[in-house]
């Protein structure tokens, strides 16, 4: 926040921000070996790519070990990636598509084959729907139209709408010869039978298999069933971090405020007035702190003392950071001088503009935001993050030097000078590059929720 009141209830909040334990806390410095055989794959490649950002940052070139130290951990990433048995189906599947055309059309193909799954069967529906068929009076018209339905491939479908359009019955219907015209020249069905054509070869079939292997398909059971999981763990860590809110709420009443009391809030909702604009922003806080705001003249509202987000693990708070700092981006946008409705699980409550316009998502957000998790504190991080190491990956010399290997064939770590250049200067890698200390300020923002409520209750 901006601006802080000196209020008794302001320093005993700033007194338990900063009391709480922060067990998942990192040190600011990464001391790893960029070696991968004393550290580890993994950690020595965050390690290269930290040292290489210090480096940067002193406007200074990383030392040339470095940089063989980056390709050979790097080497020996894709190498672990590309084990027959233990390796990374996500990644051997990016590589066959990589080195084989038919298998990247494949892949494009079937990434559309949903939608045009679902526009061809919606234009047969409205010429051969069962219910259709019934009121049909032709017999052989009819059969024609259950033909077309009930077709086992795309083919097959188009086979039986050209015969469905050459015969004399359906040119006697007015609208049937221009429904089947449009539907034998759409372009989506063109794409199915060339994805049915694709599926018999033997690359694609494996390309399939490693797809597979990722795990549960988008929409299936088993999908279903592991994100109601994560989803029941993360609404247990919000009841539990609303329950410690609700404990400081009280504890910040007992010790008065000018009277200003305080409340908590779960699911606070971003009114249409600003997220029209939120893009990728946050436009759902899990729990807020809120406290009356001082009269001003208009009618009374509700300021934002600490927002907190509940996560099931410490990683998912990684790729919740941008879109959090962006939501407190589009809350700043706020006008000074107008009150803003949001919608929460317990009631509508008006948040005062000033307050949120006063949201800062600088570098430290450790007075605005906590994330609550109340995953283990000792399993020891993960330093190179699923992100990064997919970026690193999915290069383009990564990818040539993971076909090289699955010839057979022995790859030279220098081929892997480029990322390590593009890592140094392109700005879309600067994610990559600036991976440590983000995940230093992540998890310095997490703690856990019982510890919240020690730190309440330990207010004297």
């Amino acid at each position: 926040m901006k601006d802080h009141s000196p209020s008794g209830s302001s320093l005993l909040l700033a007194q338990v921000l900063r009391t709480v334990a922060r067990p998942y806390r990192l040190p600011p410095a990464l001391h790893a070996s960029p070696d991968w055989r004393q550290a580890g794959t993994a950690t020595a490649l965050a390690a290269c790519i930290e040292q290489a950002r210090l480096a940067v940052a002193r406007n200074a070139a990383p030392a040339t070990a470095l940089k063989r130290h980056f390709t050979a951990a790097l080497g020996q990433l894709i190498r672990e990636a590309m084990l027959p048995e233990h390796g990374d189906p996500a990644f051997q599947a990016m590589v066959l598509r990589h080195g084989a055309a038919h298998v990247r059309e494949y892949a494009s193909l079937a990434a559309h084959a949903g939608r045009d799954r679902r526009a061809i069967r919606t234009a047969v529906d409205a010429m051969a729907h069962p219910a259709r068929q019934q009121r049909v009076a032709q017999p052989r018209l009819r059969e024609a139209l259950a033909r077309l339905h009930a077709a086992g491939s795309w083919t097959a479908l188009a086979d039986a709408a050209r015969q469905l359009r050459n015969m004399p019955e359906a040119a006697a219907q007015p609208a049937l010869p221009p429904s089947l015209d449009r539907l034998l020249h759409d372009p989506a069905l063109s794409r199915l039978q060339r994805l049915d054509a694709l599926q018999g070869d033997a690359l694609v079939q494996r390309y399939q298999a490693l797809w597979d292997r990722q795990g549960p398909r988008q929409g299936s059971p088993s999908a279903i069933a592991a994100g109601s999981a994560a989803k029941q763990r993360g609404a247990a860590v919000e009841a539990m971090a609303a329950q410690a809110l609700q404990a400081l709420a009280q504890r910040l009443d007992q010790a008065g405020d000018n009277g200003r009391p305080h409340r908590v809030v779960t699911s606070l909702r971003v009114p249409a007035a600003l997220s029209a604009v939120a893009g990728r922003a946050k436009t759902e806080w899990d729990v807020a702190l809120l406290c009356q705001g001082q009269a001003t003249g208009m009618e009374p509202g509700w300021d934002i003392c600490l927002l907190v987000e509940a996560k099931a693990s410490a990683d998912a708070a990684i790729t919740d950071l941008p879109r959090l700092l962006r939501g407190l981006r589009l809350l700043a946008q706020a006008d000074p001088g107008r009150l803003y409705a949001f919608r929460t699980v317990q009631e509508t409550v008006n948040l005062r503009g000033a307050s949120l316009h006063a949201l800062e998502a600088g570098e430290d957000v450790s007075d605005t935001v906590l994330y609550c998790c109340d995953a283990p504190a000792d399993t020891p991080p993960r330093l190179l993050g699923a992100a990064s190491r997919m970026q690193l990956l999915s290069a383009p010399a990564s990818l040539d030097y993971a076909g090289i290997l699955a010839q057979g064939r022995d790859a030279d770590d220098a081929s892997l000078e480029a990322v390590w250049e593009t890592l140094l200067s392109a700005p879309g890698w600067h994610a990559v590059l600036h991976q440590y200390p983000v995940l230093c300020q992540v998890r310095a923002l997490m703690v856990r929720p019982a510890d919240l409520l020690a730190a309440v209750r330990a207010i004297p």
